[in-house]
Formats: C-alpha cells, structure tokens, sequence
C-alpha cells in the first residue's frame, strides 16, 4: 500500500470550481465510507473554501479523480485540469506544509490546522483512519506546531490584503465594531475578505456587477450581496471599503463619497484602492475624515516585512525536509514488518526441527556433546542458507 494526496486548491483552481466540490458535513461520512470501500484501505478528506484534498492509502490512485468527479455529480474532464496527484514523500511533505499553513492563501494562517484535526476527527469517526493516516496526520500537527513554535511564518503581513488590514487596526480601536465593503468578487477581493473576516467584523458585504456572484463570496463569509449599482445608496453605512475591480473607470468618485460622509456625520472612513486603474478617484484623498489608500502605500509595509517571513518559510521548509524523511524511514520500517514476520517464522521452525531431530538422536543413546555439535551447525546452516544465496548471486557490478 501506498499513501497519496489527491485534489485541489486555491493555486490550481478558481472559486468557481472549488466551491463545486466541497464535501458537506452531512455527507462526509458517506463519501469516506464509500472511498474506503471501494478505492483505498484508508481515506480522510480536507475540505475548506480554499481546497478539497484526499488523503489516502492505496495500492495505485487510478480511480480517485473519477470517484471524486462522480460524487460531485462533474465529468473527469472539467476536473482535470485543476487537480494535482501527490504520491508518497511527496504526499507527506503536501500534508506538513498545508497543516504548517505554508500552502495557504494567507501564509502562516493558523485556521488550515483545525480544519485538518476535524478532518482527521471525521475520518476516524467513520472508521476510514488506519495506522498510517492516523500517523500521518498527528505528524502534521507536531511539524505544523515546530514551525510555528520556532519560526516567524505568520508573524508579519506580506500581502497587500494583511497589509490592509494592518493599517485598518491603526484607525479603528477595534474591527469588530466595523462594517466592511468589499467592492469586486476576484482573488484580490477573496484574500481580503478571508483577512478581515478572521478579525470578526461587525458586518461584511460584497459588491460586484451581478447579485448572483457577489452572493457566492459573501455567503462563505456570512455576509450580504450588492450589486455595483447599488454603491451610492449603501456606501455611507460602512466603515471599511475595500476595491479591487477590472474597471477601466473609477466607481467611487469625490461627489458620492461625500455625500456618504455628510450622511455619516463625517465619521471616518478607510478606505484602500488595489486596482490599477484606480477604482477610487484620487481626489477623494483631499477629503477629511478620509483615509485612502493605494497600491503602492500598501506595497512599502510589504516590502518591510518580506525578508523576515521569506527566512522564516526557509527554516519551514528545512524543519518539513527533516520530518518528512522521518516519515519515511518510518514507513519503510513498516513495509519491512511481513518480512520480518516471515523470517521468524522460518527461524522457529527451522529451530523446532532441530530440537526434535535431536532429541530423538538422545533418546537413541548418542553422545550428548556430538548431538548438540550437530544441533548448533545444522542450525546455523539452515539460518544462514537463504543470505548466503542471495549474496552469492548478487551482481557485483551492481
């Protein structure tokens, strides 16, 4: 048996067809049975908004993508081109940097572990965790807790969306009080979201040209959906505006932020700009009570922190690299354990047979001493007679 990682994430597939395979709780238990009854020995499945993974043990994974398709009711041609196969070595080290939070959108993000021990939790409640997941996955947890016990992976921002949200908490007290605006539903627009929403804010909502995909976003977040058309008259009764569109317009202009101001009592607002072109008039900066800011204000705080989290993913990699062969070693010292079994067996009866054969030459009067001469040469010949005709025929140049 061999273990394997089959799936898909946030760097090989868009949202709309990751959000077409997530395993419902309802019916995780199912699909697990069904995966170990028909496809692998064991099996546990990961399944976050951002990647769907099978963990599994099996003879080949020929099969795994089929089955997978199936059960989500897609052929295997619309999932094919998103989905990556990691067999063995390669699986364990997928399993150690997901779990370390080295694979995710937001690097370093501590929410993947706790989706990986439920899904290790829903495995073993269904019955599909053998000795192998079950290793495989309580070594996860221990690297992911080195990594973060000993690096700084997750200890600065190195994104535009952490960056924002650095420079949010330096005007607001607190974002749990704050209502959010997400302006646009691309990836710019998703890792934002995932930043904000880990601070818990009062309200999230995501605008976007149609209802139907600014309601896909904002459902993951439990949030609400606006469509663009819709900015003027609901701009005013958010905190936090967040935009990042294909515009070659821009949608906020001075006059509607103003009058969102004079509605709010010019309580002040955040704003930050990631499109190029720009989404937000630039003379909206000229405004009080304002804060705005573009890509490039947000890509000095990036730079600031980059060398310290690229050093510290590089002590990430080398703590995984070390573990990983860890794992290894010790999954080949379980592939040695039938031949081991064998080779016992073989030496007890070997053993029996000579006892036996001398015990009779004792009882027929024969000298103890020469009996037990016989007993040990027989033996050793018998013990030593298989290595030495593999060592006999054995290549040299090999």
């Amino acid at each position: 048996m061999s273990l394997y990682a089959l799936g898909l994430n946030h760097h090989t597939a868009p949202l709309q067809i990751r959000e077409r395979v997530v395993f419902h709780v309802e019916r995780l238990r199912d699909a697990l049975t069904e995966m170990k009854r028909g496809l692998a020995s064991e099996a546990a499945i990961l399944s976050t908004c951002n990647r769907t993974e099978l963990y599994f043990s099996a003879e080949a994974p020929a099969g795994a993508a089929q089955w997978l398709a199936q059960w989500h009711q897609l052929r295997p041609d619309e999932l094919a081109p998103y989905l990556y196969t990691r067999p063995q070595a390669e699986a364990v080290r997928h399993a150690f940097r997901v779990a370390s939070g080295l694979d995710s959108m937001v690097l370093g993000e501590p929410q993947i572990l706790g989706q990986m021990k439920d899904a290790a939790r829903a495995a073993e409640a269904a019955g599909t965790l053998g000795t192998v997941l079950h290793k495989l996955f309580q070594r996860s947890f221990a690297v992911a807790k080195e990594v973060r016990s000993t690096t700084r992976v997750g200890a600065e921002s190195v994104s535009m969306a952490a960056a924002a949200v650095k420079l949010a908490a330096r005007i607001f007290p607190t974002l749990r009080e704050q209502s959010v605006l997400f302006i646009g539903a691309g990836e710019m627009i998703e890792l934002c979201a995932t930043h904000f929403a880990a601070q818990a804010p009062a309200q999230i909502t995501v605008a976007s040209r149609t209802l139907e995909r600014a309601g896909r976003l904002a459902h993951r977040f439990g949030g609400r959906a606006l469509e663009l058309k819709d900015l003027g008259e609901c701009l005013h009764e958010h905190d936090i505006i967040v935009s990042s569109t294909a515009s070659s317009l821009p949608l906020l202009g001075k006059g509607m932020v103003e009058r969102a101001l004079k509605a709010r009592r010019h309580r002040p607002m955040f704003m930050v700009d990631l499109a190029v072109p720009r989404d937000i008039e630039p003379e909206v900066s000229q405004l009080e009570d304002v804060f705005l800011y573009t890509v490039d204000d947000l890509a000095g705080i990036v730079a600031a922190n980059l060398d310290s989290r690229r050093s510290a993913v590089e002590q990430a990699e080398a703590i995984i690299d070390t573990q990983v062969g860890q794992f290894m070693h010790w999954m080949r010292g379980r592939d040695n354990v039938p031949l081991i079994r064998m080779l016992r067996d073989n030496a007890e009866l070997a053993r029996r047979e000579e006892v036996q054969r001398a015990l009779r030459l004792l009882q027929r009067g024969e000298d103890p001493a020469a009996v037990l001469e016989q007993l040990s040469v027989s033996l050793t010949n018998k013990l030593l007679h298989a290595p030495t005709i593999q060592l006999a025929v054995r290549d040299p140049d090999k």
